[in-house]
């Protein structure tokens, strides 16, 4: 069984190579905003590089109750303020535009000074007139917790601040440097929802490559049927297919380890990939957990695509000083 595992590990790490390199080149010979309308197979082709930056928040703040869109001209007094206040990295939220600008809420304040960069690499945030990525429920919320969702994201809270980590295992999976998880709607360290984002299509597969510890995430396009329930992966079993023009991607079979927001193995993730324009992939994500929410909830984030090379954002398991740091803060806390 050893040699087994051993050789599929080689045999997708091998694959995962190759589709990288596949992707490189296609995305270096293909001229910015004029990607291919159609893969050889006839589908959407949705490879290369893609980005998401935008300002909008995962939910609607209170300020904007009732309010799914805002007007042209408040967009561009927004973005007018947002320049004003972050183009020397200096700048601190002044009284008049402090209640303006959290009403949007996810404004990078961490730009380098003089560039258009943030601290980790991302561009100028992208605005647009939504007032939230949620898109059901209505209200642009994310549904109540459920009293055992709840439950669960209090104490994962308390646990990644460090307190009641007994030992390694405690901690979540982005903490120790498995996995950031799937998907990246919530944020990277500031970055926006999830950074960036390599696809490489096949007839067959889809490797979604992020940049957040530089995993692949293999995705087979048969719509074939998941593992048996009793198989528990880190990032579910994703399986693919198609509905028109939309790569449809449904996942079950997450780890009782896994953590999204408080849901864990009973997450089901409905992901549709839609190709709207040729620099924009709609990327919808329905997130369904009776254990956790009181109802499925549904967000939609604007990929935009790039000509920028996606580089390695490095994290792996057993970083001793973190773990020395987390686990003697820990220690320390219980005297």
């Amino acid at each position: 069984m050893k040699h087994r595992a051993a050789s599929r590990y080689l045999v997708l790490s091998i694959a995962v190579t190759l589709a990288s390199v596949v992707a490189t080149a296609q995305t270096r010979g293909t001229p910015a905003g004029k990607p291919p309308a159609s893969t050889p197979d006839g589908h959407p082709d949705l490879q290369g590089i893609w980005l998401s930056n935008a300002a909008t928040p995962l939910e609607r703040p209170k300020q904007l109750e009732g309010r799914a869109f805002l007007t042209d001209e408040e967009v561009a007094v927004l973005k007018q303020r947002y320049d004003k206040l972050f183009a020397d990295g200096s700048s601190d939220f002044a009284g008049g535009d402090s209640a303006f600008l959290a009403a949007l809420g996810n404004l990078d304040r961490y730009k380098n000074p003089g560039t258009t960069e943030n601290s980790i690499g991302m561009k100028e945030r992208v605005f647009d007139n939504r007032t939230s990525l949620v898109v059901d429920p209505p209200d642009g919320r994310i549904p109540a917790p459920t009293p055992e969702g709840r439950e669960r994201q209090t104490a994962t809270g308390r646990i990644r601040g460090g307190a009641n980590a007994a030992g390694p295992d405690n901690l979540t999976s982005d903490v120790r440097c498995i996995t950031f998880g799937t998907p990246r709607v919530g944020g990277n360290y500031g970055s926006g929802h999830f950074g960036y984002y390599q696809i490489v299509q096949t007839p067959s597969y889809l490797v979604l490559v992020t940049e957040a510890i530089h995993e692949a995430r293999v995705v087979p396009l048969d719509g074939g049927a998941h593992l048996p329930s009793n198989i528990k992966l880190w990032n579910g079993d994703s399986r693919g297919r198609w509905e028109g023009n939309s790569l449809v991607v449904d996942t079950t079979n997450f780890s009782s380890k896994s953590f999204f927001m408080g849901a864990t193995e009973n997450l089901h993730l409905v992901e549709r990939f839609t190709r709207v324009a040729p620099d924009r992939i709609d990327y919808q994500v329905t997130f369904d957990d009776p254990t956790t929410w009181t109802k499925p909830w549904t967000v939609v984030i604007r990929l935009r695509h790039t000509d920028e090379q996606m580089y390695e954002f490095a994290c792996h398991e057993g970083n001793h000083d973190i773990m020395r740091g987390i686990l003697v803060g820990a220690r320390t806390q219980e005297k």
